[in-house]
């Protein structure tokens, strides 16, 4: 698996874990307060118990210092890597109590960017020998947009728009308010957005019938989403497009469809099950207590790179 470009920013990440963990102990962990000394010292590891495409340095490291940066952590792999049942994903130690702390947020999120990537990863190798590209949506789970995105391309994908703030895309209510659920009108309608717009921004519009592809790609559009398509009709909306556009099919992309649906030709396949369907991957943390001496203070928390 090549690796991913991109991480997110490290603002992004502390934000995202640190909200995480203020919900899951806001007032301290009280189990491993009451029950652990604090002396004590372990070390521990989050070991892969299916196999997967693992993506969660960051989230694994900001959940550890965040809690105590007396904590130390390494990866023996490198998000993007393919990994067996049974690897050592993360090496981790410092103060046991702390360690407990982290552990679920840590693990919640790993598990769920790994998930992500294993996924994605599976799409990817189902078009593979087609020159489609496969892309997410901005089906995400509500403030993880940042984390998830970066677990697709950590599986091999790519990232469509990141919000609604950074190109034009008309989808079918649009074009029904715009048109009143005619095709009359539609080509004008979309120059005259088009016009507004400065050149640097992407301009898509969906249509979910054969008759719209012409007076839409009229308006100059840069992409055309078929939306819900046949693989006949897709097969023709791409010999009608004819490389005018970017073509990108959407709708019932499942592992088992999206095969075939490269081979009409497309250029993009678009799939919100990336990240509202995924199986979070199975990840566990085994732990050891190493020393119930006092902690040493101020180490530094190190990532591998």
């Amino acid at each position: 698996m090549s690796q991913p470009t991109g991480q997110p920013a490290q603002a992004d990440v502390d934000r995202i874990v640190a909200a995480a963990l203020a919900e899951d102990a806001p007032w301290g962990d009280i189990t491993s307060e009451t029950l652990i000394p604090a002396s004590a010292r372990a070390d521990a590891a989050i070991v892969a118990r299916e196999a997967g495409i693992f993506c969660g340095q960051q989230v694994i490291e900001a959940a550890m210092r965040l809690t105590d940066q007396r904590l130390t952590v390494r990866f023996p792999v490198t998000d993007g890597d393919a990994f067996d049942v049974g690897t050592v994903l993360a090496v981790l130690s410092g103060p046991a109590r702390s360690l407990l702390t982290a552990e679920r947020v840590a693990l919640n999120l790993a598990q769920r960017l790994s998930g992500i990537a294993t996924l994605t990863a599976q799409f990817v190798r189902a078009v593979d020998g087609t020159p489609a590209r496969i892309v997410d949506t901005r089906k995400t789970t509500p403030g993880l947009r940042v984390l998830e995105r970066y677990a697709v391309r950590c599986g091999g994908g790519f990232n469509h728009r990141f919000s609604l703030s950074d190109a034009v895309m008309a989808k079918d209510n649009h074009l029904a308010l715009l048109t009143r659920g005619g095709t009359t009108g539609l080509t004008a309608a979309l120059a005259a957005a088009k016009a507004r717009l400065p050149h640097t921004v992407h301009f898509e519009v969906e249509v979910d019938r054969i008759d719209q592809i012409e007076p839409v790609l009229a308006a100059g559009v840069d992409t055309i989403m078929l939306d819900n398509f046949s693989l006949a009709q897709l097969s023709e909306g791409v010999r009608l497009v004819a490389g005018r556009a970017l073509v990108e099919a959407s709708g019932s992309v499942r592992l088992d469809t999206v095969a075939a649906i490269a081979r009409t030709g497309v250029d993009i396949i678009s799939s919100g099950a990336l990240t509202h369907s995924v199986h979070s991957l199975d990840l566990g943390l085994d732990l050891e207590l190493t020393s119930a001496q006092p902690a040493a203070a101020g180490s530094a928390t190190e990532a591998a790179q």
